[in-house]
Protein backbone atom coordinates (compact mmCIF):
# COMPACT_ATOMS: atom_id res chain seq x y z
CA UNK A 1 0.00 0.00 0.00
CA UNK A 2 1.27 3.44 -0.68
CA UNK A 3 1.38 4.49 3.07
CA UNK A 4 3.98 5.11 5.93
CA UNK A 5 4.84 3.52 9.29
CA UNK A 6 6.46 4.96 11.74
CA UNK A 7 10.25 3.14 12.98
CA UNK A 8 10.79 2.61 16.46
CA UNK A 9 12.38 4.73 18.74
CA UNK A 10 13.00 2.29 21.27
CA UNK A 11 17.00 2.35 21.57
CA UNK A 12 17.19 4.03 18.67
CA UNK A 13 20.58 5.71 17.87
CA UNK A 14 21.04 9.61 18.61
CA UNK A 15 20.40 11.74 15.35
CA UNK A 16 22.84 12.80 12.78
CA UNK A 17 23.53 13.45 9.36
CA UNK A 18 26.14 12.90 7.06
CA UNK A 19 26.10 9.47 7.75
CA UNK A 20 25.73 6.28 5.84
CA UNK A 21 23.01 3.08 6.04
CA UNK A 22 23.28 -0.57 3.91
CA UNK A 23 20.92 -2.84 3.49
CA UNK A 24 22.06 -6.48 4.91
CA UNK A 25 18.52 -8.22 3.45
CA UNK A 26 17.01 -8.72 6.83
CA UNK A 27 18.61 -5.06 8.55
CA UNK A 28 19.53 -1.45 7.70
CA UNK A 29 23.30 -0.65 9.60
CA UNK A 30 23.28 3.10 10.01
CA UNK A 31 26.84 4.44 11.07
CA UNK A 32 29.02 7.37 11.78
CA UNK A 33 28.05 11.23 10.69
CA UNK A 34 27.75 14.71 12.11
CA UNK A 35 25.76 15.47 15.44
CA UNK A 36 25.78 19.25 16.39
CA UNK A 37 28.52 19.50 14.01
CA UNK A 38 30.52 16.90 16.29
CA UNK A 39 31.42 13.47 14.27
CA UNK A 40 30.33 10.44 15.56
CA UNK A 41 31.74 6.36 15.38
CA UNK A 42 28.50 4.69 16.35
CA UNK A 43 25.27 3.33 14.69
CA UNK A 44 22.61 1.20 14.85
CA UNK A 45 20.91 -2.18 13.05
CA UNK A 46 17.16 -1.93 12.48
CA UNK A 47 15.72 -4.53 12.08
CA UNK A 48 12.52 -4.55 9.52
CA UNK A 49 10.70 -7.44 10.46
CA UNK A 50 10.84 -6.91 14.22
CA UNK A 51 10.72 -3.09 13.95
CA UNK A 52 13.88 -3.22 16.94
CA UNK A 53 17.06 -1.42 17.26
CA UNK A 54 20.11 -3.04 18.33
CA UNK A 55 23.64 -0.98 18.74
CA UNK A 56 26.90 -1.72 16.84
CA UNK A 57 30.11 -1.75 18.79
CA UNK A 58 32.29 1.09 17.92
CA UNK A 59 35.71 -0.10 16.01
CA UNK A 60 39.10 -0.86 18.30
CA UNK A 61 40.72 2.84 17.04
CA UNK A 62 38.81 5.66 17.39
CA UNK A 63 37.67 6.67 13.94
CA UNK A 64 34.57 9.61 14.14
CA UNK A 65 33.67 10.60 11.26
CA UNK A 66 30.84 12.09 7.97
CA UNK A 67 30.95 11.82 4.62
CA UNK A 68 32.06 8.66 4.09
CA UNK A 69 31.08 5.88 2.23
CA UNK A 70 29.95 2.10 2.90
CA UNK A 71 28.84 -0.91 1.09
CA UNK A 72 27.37 -4.48 1.69
CA UNK A 73 29.37 -7.02 1.14
CA UNK A 74 27.08 -9.66 1.51
CA UNK A 75 28.46 -10.76 4.84
CA UNK A 76 30.20 -7.25 5.75
CA UNK A 77 29.71 -4.11 5.83
CA UNK A 78 32.31 -1.83 4.74
CA UNK A 79 32.92 1.96 5.77
CA UNK A 80 35.85 3.82 4.25
CA UNK A 81 37.46 7.45 3.86
CA UNK A 82 35.30 10.33 5.04
CA UNK A 83 36.15 13.44 7.32
CA UNK A 84 35.75 14.39 10.76
CA UNK A 85 35.83 18.32 10.57
CA UNK A 86 39.64 18.46 10.97
CA UNK A 87 41.14 15.78 9.11
CA UNK A 88 40.10 13.04 6.00
CA UNK A 89 40.49 9.72 6.25
CA UNK A 90 42.03 6.97 3.70
CA UNK A 91 41.30 4.16 6.15
CA UNK A 92 38.36 2.05 6.33
CA UNK A 93 37.08 -1.19 8.94
CA UNK A 94 34.89 -4.11 7.60
CA UNK A 95 32.16 -4.44 10.15
CA UNK A 96 30.63 -8.30 10.68
CA UNK A 97 27.07 -7.94 12.29
CA UNK A 98 26.91 -11.39 13.17
CA UNK A 99 30.02 -10.86 15.54
CA UNK A 100 29.54 -7.47 16.28
CA UNK A 101 32.61 -6.76 15.08
CA UNK A 102 35.09 -4.63 13.37
CA UNK A 103 38.82 -5.08 11.45
CA UNK A 104 40.70 -2.95 9.76
CA UNK A 105 41.12 -2.59 5.91
CA UNK A 106 44.83 -2.74 4.32
CA UNK A 107 46.61 0.65 4.08
CA UNK A 108 48.92 -0.63 1.47
CA UNK A 109 48.62 0.80 -2.00
CA UNK A 110 45.42 2.48 -0.57
CA UNK A 111 43.96 5.39 -2.30
CA UNK A 112 44.46 8.99 -1.35
CA UNK A 113 42.04 10.41 1.60
CA UNK A 114 39.02 12.12 0.44
CA UNK A 115 35.51 12.93 1.32
CA UNK A 116 32.34 13.09 -0.51
CA UNK A 117 33.43 10.18 -2.78
CA UNK A 118 31.38 7.19 -4.15
CA UNK A 119 31.34 3.52 -3.27
CA UNK A 120 29.90 0.64 -5.40
CA UNK A 121 30.03 -3.21 -4.50
CA UNK A 122 30.88 -5.55 -7.62
CA UNK A 123 30.04 -8.47 -5.93
CA UNK A 124 33.64 -9.09 -4.79
CA UNK A 125 35.55 -5.54 -4.77
CA UNK A 126 34.45 -2.27 -3.50
CA UNK A 127 35.21 0.55 -5.57
CA UNK A 128 35.54 4.07 -4.67
CA UNK A 129 36.34 6.73 -6.47
CA UNK A 130 36.37 10.72 -7.26
CA UNK A 131 35.71 13.38 -3.69
CA UNK A 132 37.97 15.41 -2.62
CA UNK A 133 40.76 16.66 -0.41
CA UNK A 134 41.95 20.27 -1.19
CA UNK A 135 41.86 19.18 -4.91
CA UNK A 136 38.95 16.98 -6.75
CA UNK A 137 40.34 13.80 -7.50
CA UNK A 138 39.33 11.70 -10.39
CA UNK A 139 40.99 8.44 -8.46
CA UNK A 140 40.03 5.60 -7.15
CA UNK A 141 40.56 2.35 -5.53
CA UNK A 142 39.69 -1.45 -5.97
CA UNK A 143 39.52 -2.87 -2.57
CA UNK A 144 39.19 -6.64 -2.04
CA UNK A 145 38.14 -8.40 1.33
CA UNK A 146 39.30 -11.91 0.67
CA UNK A 147 42.49 -10.51 -0.04
CA UNK A 148 43.17 -7.59 1.67
CA UNK A 149 44.70 -5.87 -0.83
CA UNK A 150 43.83 -2.43 -3.14
CA UNK A 151 44.64 -1.95 -6.72
CA UNK A 152 44.57 1.53 -8.26
CA UNK A 153 41.67 2.46 -10.75
CA UNK A 154 43.15 3.44 -14.14
CA UNK A 155 42.87 7.17 -15.24
CA UNK A 156 43.41 6.94 -18.95
CA UNK A 157 39.94 8.38 -20.06
CA UNK A 158 38.65 8.80 -16.74
CA UNK A 159 36.15 11.40 -16.11
CA UNK A 160 37.52 14.83 -15.11
CA UNK A 161 38.07 14.95 -10.31
CA UNK A 162 34.99 15.69 -8.55
CA UNK A 163 32.94 15.35 -5.71
CA UNK A 164 28.99 15.07 -4.96
CA UNK A 165 28.54 12.82 -7.90
CA UNK A 166 26.81 9.24 -7.86
CA UNK A 167 27.68 6.14 -9.09
CA UNK A 168 26.18 2.93 -9.65
CA UNK A 169 27.00 -0.62 -10.61
CA UNK A 170 25.41 -2.52 -13.92
CA UNK A 171 26.73 -5.61 -13.44
CA UNK A 172 29.82 -5.37 -15.33
CA UNK A 173 30.74 -1.49 -15.06
CA UNK A 174 30.53 1.12 -13.10
CA UNK A 175 28.39 4.26 -14.17
CA UNK A 176 29.68 7.82 -12.36
CA UNK A 177 27.30 10.80 -13.42
CA UNK A 178 27.60 14.42 -12.49
CA UNK A 179 28.97 16.47 -9.33
CA UNK A 180 30.81 19.38 -8.92
CA UNK A 181 33.92 21.07 -9.26
CA UNK A 182 33.24 23.41 -8.38
CA UNK A 183 29.96 24.20 -10.57
CA UNK A 184 27.86 21.42 -11.36
CA UNK A 185 29.05 18.60 -14.17
CA UNK A 186 26.78 17.02 -16.61
CA UNK A 187 29.27 14.42 -17.61
CA UNK A 188 30.38 11.15 -16.58
CA UNK A 189 31.98 7.91 -17.45
CA UNK A 190 31.72 4.42 -17.37
CA UNK A 191 34.17 1.83 -15.80
CA UNK A 192 35.41 -1.58 -16.84
CA UNK A 193 36.59 -2.84 -13.48
CA UNK A 194 37.63 -5.82 -15.15
CA UNK A 195 41.77 -6.00 -15.67
CA UNK A 196 43.45 -6.34 -19.03
CA UNK A 197 44.24 -9.83 -19.71
CA UNK A 198 47.85 -11.06 -21.14
CA UNK A 199 48.03 -12.50 -24.26
CA UNK A 200 47.87 -16.40 -24.41
CA UNK A 201 51.23 -16.87 -26.05
CA UNK A 202 50.27 -19.53 -28.62
CA UNK A 203 51.45 -23.00 -28.84
CA UNK A 204 53.32 -24.17 -31.40
CA UNK A 205 51.79 -27.06 -33.60
CA UNK A 206 53.80 -29.80 -33.76
CA UNK A 207 54.84 -30.98 -37.21
CA UNK A 208 54.30 -34.62 -38.92
CA UNK A 209 57.22 -36.65 -38.57
CA UNK A 210 57.73 -38.68 -41.13
CA UNK A 211 57.66 -42.81 -39.27
CA UNK A 212 60.03 -45.44 -40.83
CA UNK A 213 58.83 -48.42 -43.00
CA UNK A 214 59.53 -51.38 -40.62
CA UNK A 215 61.84 -53.83 -42.16
CA UNK A 216 61.29 -57.61 -42.21
CA UNK A 217 64.43 -59.31 -39.75
CA UNK A 218 66.15 -62.10 -41.31
CA UNK A 219 65.39 -65.80 -40.65
CA UNK A 220 68.36 -67.51 -39.43
CA UNK A 221 68.04 -71.20 -40.02
CA UNK A 222 68.24 -73.55 -36.91
CA UNK A 223 71.74 -74.28 -35.85
CA UNK A 224 72.85 -78.22 -36.14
Amino acid sequence: MDSWTATSTTNVPQGRYRHTAIWTGSEMIVWGGFMGGFPLENGGRYHAGTDTWTATSTPPVFSPRAHHTAVWTGSEMIIWGGWDDQDFYNNGWKYNPGTDSWTATSMTNVPDARFQHTAVWTGDEMIVWGGWNINYFNTGGKYNPSTDSWMATSTTNAPSGRFFHTAVWTGTEMVVWGGANPTGLNTGGRYCAQSVSPTPTPTATPQPRSIPTPRARPTRAPRP
